[in-house]
């Protein structure tokens, strides 16, 4: 399904996990893009960002508002992932099955990718991971000649998605963009509690934590509504 011109694949998380599966078994580049409203609106007026997600192998759905979006017009959405419950997952698969991590970490962000090994190593600590501290607006073309199965990045929509469709190469099997996952898993900002998450008020825990997020909360929660509304 399309919404705003953006797909979404309404799939289970079975089936989401089953296909991630399937990636990581198929010797060639897959991307996962994790679509939130955000991402929908700044598609609207980035055509090279809205290509990059339509080409994505799977767009899952991660926000309330695309359950909402799925509800307008006349569909039930199996399920809504998000894109940090999805990398551990993710992360789960690679320990199974001996798969070699990169994290392309933000310079400018709040967490290095050796900190966020550090984190993740203390969840599974069987996996090999590398990384880098990336300048996003000056990509180290070095990037490019990762043999790594697996590659995640936190530059934050559209940056991520972007970098990872220029590094895409048959030696990543599988990469994906996971925003402020890296600093929920060092603990730099504190997640939301479940409750808040299953009841799809995780934007209100974020405001709370960091007003200065108005303006991009106020146009997930307003300004996607009213475009999905209005749209045909």
């Amino acid at each position: 399904m399309e919404v705003l011109n953006v797909k979404i694949d309404n799939l289970s998380k079975k089936e989401i996990l089953n296909q991630i599966e399937l990636f990581l078994a198929e010797p060639r580049f897959h991307r996962i893009v994790t679509i939130n409203p955000e991402f929908i609106l700044e598609a609207q007026k980035n055509p090279e960002f809205r290509d990059v997600l339509n080409a994505s192998d799977l767009n899952v759905a991660d926000g309330v508002g695309i359950w909402f979006a799925f509800l307008r017009f006349g569909r039930i959405l199996k399920t809504r992932l998000a894109g940090a419950d999805l990398m551990l997952e993710i992360l789960r698969l690679a320990q199974e099955k001996n798969l070699k991590i990169f994290l392309a970490a933000n310079k400018n962000g709040l967490s290095t990718w050796q900190e966020t090994r550090t984190a993740i190593l203390k969840i599974y600590p069987r996996l090999i991971i590398s990384g880098a501290n990336v300048d996003i607006k000056n990509t180290d073309d070095r990037l490019l000649m990762t043999n790594d199965t697996l590659l995640l990045c936190n530059f934050g929509a559209p940056f991520q998605e972007l970098f990872i469709n220029q590094v895409k190469c048959d030696t990543i099997r599988l990469a994906m963009g996971v925003g402020g996952a890296f600093d929920f898993l060092t603990g730099k900002i504190k997640r939301a509690p479940k409750w808040m998450r299953k009841l799809g008020l995780e934007w209100l825990w974020r405001l709370i934590l960091q007003p200065k997020r108005i303006g991009r909360i106020f146009r997930a929660v307003v300004v996607f509504p009213v475009k999905v509304i209005f749209s045909k």
